[in-house]
């Protein structure tokens, strides 16, 4: 599991968030910054207003700009759902020998993109990992190896890859212009396509379960 940081606020930026909250619940409507200032004696709108923008800063609070009422205090919760995306999981790739795989939606794994680094979209993807072959990467049987599709690979990137029609996990080398897929272990040969090499997807992250 990973550690929510709660957002640090001081004591008066508190006091703040929990006065638009209640004032929302009460009157139906947020606090304009004149009630705001009036209500903590801030001797102008000013004092109000830089508070305000430290809770935005913070992302304890969200503003539309031109709207005197839109203040929207940000729970945590909120913070957190809104970092975690689903991606959808095409199955399991062969980290060994290459072998006939036929993908398909197999559920989706929840991920926390800010702590994984990356920035999923439509064409990002994941696969349960089978075998052994890809260990010098620190990639093990059991991980779900996560994909972008339709990126160009650079040499040395982890790929998934169909050589063949066949598919596998590896990693992606051009020596001399000529591409060919290496395992990350010295128990398996290296593969050089007879005719075909499709990458379906360049590496961006891995998720490991907890054994």
């Amino acid at each position: 599991m990973y550690k929510i940081t709660p957002m640090q606020l001081t004591a008066r930026q508190k006091q703040i968030s929990d006065f638009i909250n209640s004032q929302s619940e009460v009157t139906g409507h947020n606090p304009t910054l004149r009630e705001i200032a009036r209500h903590f004696r801030f001797r102008s709108v000013n004092g109000a207003a830089k508070h305000l923008r430290a809770l935005i800063r913070k992302g304890a609070l969200k503003h539309r700009r031109g709207c005197a009422r839109s203040w929207q205090v940000v729970s945590p919760l909120d913070k957190l759902r809104s970092q975690v995306v689903n991606i959808p999981i095409y199955g399991v790739i062969s980290a060994g020998y290459s072998e006939e795989q036929k993908q398909s939606a197999e559920g989706c794994i929840s991920v926390d993109v800010e702590t994984l680094g990356i920035r999923p979209t439509a064409r990002t993807f994941a696969l349960q990992v089978r075998g052994d072959s890809m260990v010098g990467k620190h990639i093990v049987n059991g991980d779900c190896a996560i994909f972008e599709h339709g990126v160009t690979p650079r040499s040395g990137d982890v790929v998934a890859a169909l050589i063949d029609n066949e598919s596998t996990l590896k990693t992606f080398v051009t020596e001399r212009g000529k591409p060919f897929l290496k395992a990350e272990n010295p128990k398996f040969p290296k593969l050089i396509p007879a005719t075909e090499l499709v990458i379906q997807g360049v590496m961006v992250a891995l998720v490991r379960k907890r054994r």
